[in-house]
């Protein structure tokens, strides 16, 4: 279990998608990889979410492990949409395939609109279960977060998942975030005021 997660903090790293940029410039980028990790901490658990992204102008691909299940692995390929000046935009639908624990396919979507100092980035998905329609699933993830400058971010958080069993359907809390070139770290608190609260760390890698 430890080299297991010293081998996900080597990899480390969640944090928005580094695709987002004007149209026109994609081309010149070439790829660009996001490597990131969640480290859930409760008060009698500890797991952790690792993602990688690779984006290649308008492509994206995914991979996903604990995401959709606990010891359930899963793979995306997508179409990105960019753009806007003062207002930007990137949008890009996925398709996937979750195997392991958990098994179906997927559609969903990553969002991520910019104005100002204000961003807001959601990732969604729905999960159509192989073995029983009883288990299809929505899954959603949301921030909104303000910059006071460019290096640390603050917000509000919602998720909804089945990873972990909670009293409340949707999870909602706070973050604070902050970069340093091209590593970022967030830090989540869910539930502070209802149910039970747990902590959530967020590390990311663009490159």
């Amino acid at each position: 279990m430890k080299s297991r997660i010293l081998a996900l903090l080597f990899f480390a790293a969640v944090s928005m998608p580094s695709f987002c940029q004007e149209e026109g410039t994609g081309p010149d980028k070439k790829w660009n990889y996001n490597v990131a990790s969640n480290f859930y901490i409760f008060s009698d658990d500890f797991f952790v979410l690792p993602v990688f992204k690779a984006d290649e102008n308008r492509l994206h691909f995914e991979a996903r492990y604990n995401y959709e299940d606990r010891e359930t692995f899963s793979a995306w390929a997508g179409y990105n949409f960019f753009g806007g000046d003062a207002f930007t935009y990137a949008v890009t639908p996925m398709v996937g395939a979750a195997v392991g624990r958990t098994k179906g396919l997927i559609t969903g979507a990553e969002f991520e609109f910019g104005w100002k100092r204000f961003e807001l980035y959601s990732e969604l998905e729905y999960l159509f279960d192989a073995e029983t329609n009883e288990n299809n699933f929505f899954y959603g993830w949301t921030d909104l977060t303000f910059l006071p400058a460019d290096w640390w971010w603050l917000g509000v958080s919602g998720q909804r998942t089945r990873l972990f069993e909670t009293s409340v359907e949707i999870e909602h809390g706070m973050l604070v975030g902050a970069a340093w070139k091209s590593l970022e770290i967030s830090t989540y608190v869910y539930n502070f005021t209802v149910g039970e609260p747990f902590v959530l760390v967020s590390l990311a890698a663009n490159f």
